[in-house]
Order: C-alpha cells, then sequence, then structure tokens
C-alpha cells in the first residue's frame, strides 16, 4: 500500500469523527482544475460541492494562481496582524465596489479569524456593543457558521428563533405569501407584545437563502418585512453572506435581489478566492471599538486577500452573477422533471447555482421510468402547475438514507455533490459559477441516473 492509498484508513484514526465529509465523500484529491477533481485512484469528478462554496471559480483558476505566485514572487510578508498593506488595500477597495451601494458609501470592514464562524461572531459581538444588549434575532434552519450544530452556541445566549418561511415545510402549513406574512406577523408580535418575554434584542441575523439548512430562498417581499421591522424598531440587520456571496445566487450578493441594504454583511467562504478569509462590512455609525479592542484569530492572510481580490475582480468584470442566474434558472427547471420522475423527490428548489433537491418517502417506494423525460435537456414539465406554493399536498417524511444513497450513487458515476438540510435529506448542488453549459448537462444527467437507481434500490420503509 502506498503513503496516498493508506490516507482514508489512517485519517479516522488520527482526525475527529465530525469530519462528515471526509465519511460520506471517500475521495483523496490529487489534482483539480476547474470543475474537475482527480483522485489518487486516477478517477475523475464533477465537483458540484466546490469546497462548500468556498471556490467561486473552481479549483486552481488561472487568475487565482497568478494573483498568489504574484504575491509569493514579490517577498512580501505572507501575514501581518492587522497592520495596512497594498495587497489589503486592493482588497478592500475591491470589495466595497461591489457592495450594495447603501451600505458601499458608509461601510468598513473589520478582518477576523479565517473560519466563517469567527465572522459570525464578530458581527454578533459588533451589535451588542453598539446596543448594550445581548439579545439576537435568528431563524429556525440556520447555521451561521456552525454546520455541524444548527441550534447550537454559535450566537449564543439570549437567542430566539423564528419561523423561517419556506413553501414545501411551511411552519404553519400554508406556504407561499400567506405563510411568509404569518412568519413576519409572528415576529412583529413577539418585538411589540409586552407580554411576549422577549426582552430588547441587540439585532436579528438572516440568511436571504439558507444553505445548510436545505436550500431555502427567503421570499423578497419577506425579506424587505424583516428589513422594515427591524429599521422601524432600531434594530441592526446583520445579512449572513457566507454561502451565498460572490455571484452565488444570481446577485453578487443574496440580499441584492430583495433591493435590502443590510446594516452588516458576514462574510467567508468565497471572497477568499479558495483560501481561508473572513470578514464583517458594517455602517460606520455602529463602529464602537476602543483602542486595543481587535477581532481574536489570525486575520492578515495576504494569500488569501490576493486571491480573493482577483476572484472578486473577475466575478463581476465577467458579469458571472447574471450567468448563475441564467444557468441556475435553466438547470432548476429541467430538474423539476425529476419530481414528475420519482415520487422520492419531494421539491426541487434554489436560486442562481445553489440547488437543491429534497428526498422524501415515496408512497410507493419506488420510480417510474424516465421515459422522453430528459433532464439534460428541455424545459418544465406540466408538474410546474402542481409546484405553486401552496397548492401541493402536504410534505412526505424527510428520507436522509435515500439521499445518502444517492449520494453515494452520484459518487459512484464521478459527481461530489454535499447533503444538507434539518434531516440531511437534500442533496445540495454548488458548482463554481465558471461551470459550462455541457458541464452542468452532465450533472444533470448523473444526478438524475443516481437518483433512479437509489429510488430503487433503497424500499422506503427504510426511511425513519
Amino acid at each position: 500500500m502506498t503513503v496516498i492509498e493508506g490516507i482514508p484508513r489512517r485519517q479516522p484514526v488520527r482526525e475527529p469523527a465530525a469530519r462528515t465529509y471526509a465519511r460520506s465523500l471517500p475521495v483523496v484529491p490529487v489534482r483539480a482544475r476547474g470543475l474537475t477533481v482527480e483522485g489518487a485512484d486516477g478517477r475523475r469528478y464533477l465537483d458540484c460541492l466546490s469546497g462548500a462554496g468556498t471556490l467561486p471559480l473552481g479549483h486552481n483558476h488561472p487568475v487565482v494562481l497568478e494573483a498568489v505566485r504574484k504575491v509569493l514572487d514579490s517577498g512580501a510578508p505572507l501575514h501581518v496582524l492587522g497592520v495596512a498593506t497594498p495587497v489589503e488595500d486592493a482588497f478592500v477597495a475591491e470589495l466595497i465596489r461591489t457592495l450594495p451601494p447603501g451600505l458601499a458609501r458608509h461601510a468598513r470592514v473589520e478582518f477576523c479569524g479565517p473560519a466563517a464562524r469567527d465572522a459570525v461572531d464578530a458581527a454578533l459581538r459588533l451589535v451588542r456593543e453598539a446596543s448594550g444588549r445581548a439579545g439576537i434575532l435568528a431563524f429556525a434552519g440556520a447555521h451561521h457558521g456552525a454546520a455541524a450544530d444548527p441550534v447550537g452556541s454559535v450566537v449564543g445566549a439570549g437567542t430566539v428563533r423564528l419561523p423561517y418561511p419556506q413553501d414545501y415545510r411551511c411552519p404553519f402549513g400554508i406556504g407561499g405569501p400567506q405563510g411568509a406574512e404569518l412568519a413576519a406577523r409572528w415576529t412583529e408580535s413577539l418585538l411589540d407584545d409586552p407580554l411576549s418575554g422577549l426582552p430588547r434584542p441587540a439585532g436579528m441575523i438572516v440568511e436571504a437563502v439558507q444553505g445548510e439548512g436545505g436550500v431555502l430562498p427567503a421570499p423578497d417581499a419577506w425579506l424587505r418585512r424583516m428589513r422594515h421591522i427591524t429599521a422601524e424598531r432600531s434594530l441592526p440587520l446583520i445579512a449572513d453572506e457566507i454561502h451565498t456571496g460572490v455571484g452565488r445566487t444570481g446577485a453578487f450578493w443574496a440580499v441584492q435581489h430583495s433591493g435590502v441594504t443590510p446594516d452588516v454583511m458576514v462574510l467567508s467562504d468565497a471572497i477568499g478566492g479558495s483560501l481561508p478569509l473572513s470578514a464583517v462590512v458594517y455602517r460606520d455609525d455602529l463602529a464602537t471599538a476602543r483602542p486595543g479592542d481587535r477581532a481574536p484569530g489570525p486575520r492578515g492572510n495576504q494569500l488569501a486577500m490576493a486571491a480573493g481580490t482577483a476572484t472578486l475582480a473577475y466575478v463581476r468584470e465577467n458579469r458571472l452573477p447574471e450567468r448563475a442566474a441564467d444557468l441556475g434558472t435553466r438547470m432548476l427547471s429541467r430538474l423539476r422533471a425529476l419530481s414528475d420522475a420519482f415520487p422520492c423527490v419531494g421539491e426541487v428548489r434554489g436560486r442562481g447555482l445553489m440547488i437543491g433537491v429534497e428526498l422524501v418517502r415515496a408512497e410507493d417506494g419506488g420510480a417510474r421510468a424516465l421515459g422522453d423525460i430528459a433532464v439534460s435537456g428541455g424545459g418544465a414539465t406540466s408538474l410546474d402547475a402542481a409546484l405553486v406554493p401552496g397548492s401541493g399536498p402536504a410534505p412526505r417524511p424527510a428520507a436522509p438514507e435515500l439521499a445518502a444513497a444517492v449520494q453515494r450513487e452520484c459518487l459512484r458515476r464521478g459527481l461530489i455533490v454535499g447533503l444538507g438540510g434539518r434531516h440531511a435529506s437534500v442533496v445540495r448542488l454548488m458548482p463554481p459559477l465558471t461551470i459550462t453549459d455541457e458541464q452542468a448537462s452532465a450533472v444533470l444527467d448523473r444526478l438524475a441516473d443516481a437518483v433512479q437507481a437509489a429510488a430503487l434500490r433503497t424500499p422506503s420503509e427504510e426511511a425513519p
């Protein structure tokens, strides 16, 4: 056994069992370019996980490699502790150029530790210090940098979880605009009712599209309502753009779909152009830091800032958000044919190139033949009428075992996908923004084949 061949055997012994990606995706990558990853076994895979969104340009994009080489060859320091450098200055300038105008005009950028959770912690600390209060309003299903612990301590004590609007599993059993309206009224009532028991919070944190929560796009009107509710009560609104930023959803930042300007933005993953980097952008009137205050953790990675500058500029200059919006719409339309072919597909949803396929227990436990339904071509099926929010039947129980089986079948076919959602029953697609039409068709073909194979091999009785 070679050194490389022994890696899958040694990793579970040496590293924590919490490494879920390593357990579910037993691939040892040795080379990668764009969408393609080559494993140590010589097999090639189409990577639709993209490092959980950290690779907006795919693996080893030339502009990223050139930016990194330029810093390495210049002799500049690779890491500084918050000291101003030309590399950092260029990154901040490019970042501010991409922000919603209402925030860009008054923006300050705070670098923190490299992890997404570091940026969330920094944002929450910011609004708590500015308000002198501790409580935070968050939403059911949100993870905010703690992928393995959605209801854990990442947002801290005093957090109140509010209903997040969605169609397929609406917390009020309605879905659509009515469900979103009830969710908004719930929030207003909780804040305004003197007997609700809720102390005045420090702020609200929200994802315009929940990622780890199961790829759940928030209705634009509801998000505008949250902006109105928080502004009217002088509560800072924090937009978590960890998974959605840098063009992923079809806009440079997901909040831009609704026209909302948040007070604070949490940024990570894609902003480093494949290297670890996190930051918080906030309105200057929220600044309260005194000399000596600082965000914990290393926060001066010059290679990540250089890679991030190149990535932000490339995405902006090449209009990749618009490309993601167009291709994502076409992929969603084609994927919805799966619902017609397979009763185990509960819902297909997403925004831009952030797509989720929720697997459920099928009443008949099987699948009809694909027949003339071509997932890699054609448009929406007649099923679209049944997908009108609030008009469909009650959702069936989630099928996490089936979702895991689909992931395994995808891997056998050379396709890497992720899982998410409240029961890990949602297959997640997050391909790089540079994916071609031909590659997208190959991805959809392999996914459809994997769903068919898993549905036929996994009886519905096995799901809880």
